[in-house]
């Protein structure tokens, strides 16, 4: 009788565990399909660099399904010189989509394309007409610090992600023209106050505005620093201080991601005062980002051509 019940115990127990594991593996089964169909489901998006960022953002925004993410910080600002780590490397085995500037901008790019042969490149600034540099000087890559350059980096990058996800064709479409409808307006408010301004001749530090100066007809007289964060020698400042002085500049622009210690210097030497010009390539992760920047710009400058 006693051995009877063992038995019996036994069964029943043995009965229990096959039920347990029956339902642990049925659950087990049904979460790693739900989170392969989400994986499915899920379309991301990588960007290179902040400016990329805010457009593609826009351009994607609100699509259920649709992932953007920025591959580098956005205190790294313009991607000169940028090496590419591991980090981003695994980022952009995740993606889907890796969308750049171009225009030279990416120079790490035959590195990613050589290891991520699948990944779609998207690229902002293709038909763009460039800036030719002189002599060794590479083509100038910051078209989109131009807001008419801008809206053609948004018709790009929709019109490719349209091409590579026809799902969400009509999303992408829809938000790049409402988008593109805020950067037309603030482009009328700057030309409207800076077409007639007497005083064309800027100095800046960086390589990054001759597309904005283009757009708005300003001639830039002077780049003090060509590439960031290379002080300028005594040489140079001096030239710089007596053009300056020879074109009567009442303003010099620096920039909020790099040091002013050059541009304090020759504001000293001249009497012009020193202002601030963003070239967007860091701030906020928000969609209206570079509109906000632009119309901070359209302040300064404003204050400083009057």
């Amino acid at each position: 009788m006693k051995r009877l019940n063992i038995k019996k115990a036994f069964s029943v127990c043995l009965v229990i565990v096959l039920l347990s594991m029956l339902t642990a593996c049925n659950g087990n089964t049904l979460t790693k399909d739900a989170t392969s169909k989400e994986g499915a489901n899920k379309f991301t998006i990588v960007t290179s660099f902040y400016p990329i960022y805010i457009a593609a953002l826009n351009v994607a925004k609100d699509i259920e399904g649709v992932e953007v993410i920025n591959m580098t910080e956005p205190i790294t600002g313009c991607l000169h010189d940028y090496t590419i780590s591991p980090k981003d490397m695994k980022t952009l085995e995740d993606a889907q989509v890796f969308v750049i500037n171009g225009a030279g901008m990416e120079s790490f790019m035959e590195s990613v394309i050589s290891q991520l042969k699948d990944l779609k490149i998207v690229e902002a600034s293709k038909g763009i007409e460039l800036i030719e540099g002189d002599g060794e000087i590479e083509n100038n890559p910051h078209v989109w610090v131009s807001i008419s350059n801008a809206i053609t980096e948004v018709q790009n990058i929709e019109s490719q992600l349209s091409a590579i996800d026809p799902s969400h064709s009509e999303a992408y479409k829809k938000n790049a023209k409402a988008y593109i409808q805020k950067l037309e307006e603030i482009r009328s408010k700057m030309h409207e106050a800076l077409d007639n301004v007497s005083q064309k001749d800027i100095v800046t530090f960086h390589e990054a505005f001759p597309y904005f100066a283009k757009e708005f007809n300003l001639n830039i007289a002077g780049v003090v620093e060509r590439e960031p964060g290379s002080e300028p020698s005594a040489k140079e400042l001096g030239e710089t201080v007596d053009q300056i002085k020879t074109l009567g500049i009442k303003a010099l622009f620096a920039e909020p991601q790099y040091p002013k210690r050059a541009a304090e210097v020759i504001a000293n030497e001249t009497g012009a005062k020193v202002y601030t010009l963003d070239p967007a390539v860091t701030g906020p992760m928000e969609a209206d980002a570079y509109i906000q920047i632009m119309t901070k710009n359209l302040e300064v400058l404003k204050e400083a051509l009057k």
